[in-house]
């Protein structure tokens, strides 16, 4: 078995056959939908836009817990440690 039919999984011809079979069952399930590629890879875009949007927004109001829990959590802590000192 040559190292090119091993890596293909097939003799070429055989995989090409698949390919474009596999490849024109896809493409007239994408046109009965009504969806292209381009729509694809810009939903992909909006998607991962809205990801990054909701994450810093997460990242943000988490930040502020932390801000507003050390604001009580360090002077209490302070405090402690100070009375603590023997």
């Amino acid at each position: 078995m040559s190292n090119l039919t091993r890596f293909l999984g097939g003799s070429p011809g055989s995989v090409l056959a698949k390919l474009i079979f596999l490849s024109l069952l896809v493409g007239a399930f994408m046109a009965f939908l009504d969806i292209t590629p381009f729509v694809l890879i810009e939903g992909l875009f909006n998607w991962i836009s809205s990801v990054f949007d909701l994450s810093l927004e997460t990242v943000k109001e988490v930040g502020l817990w932390i801000v507003y829990g050390a604001v009580i959590v360090v002077p209490l802590w302070l405090i402690s440690r100070l009375f603590s000192q023997r």
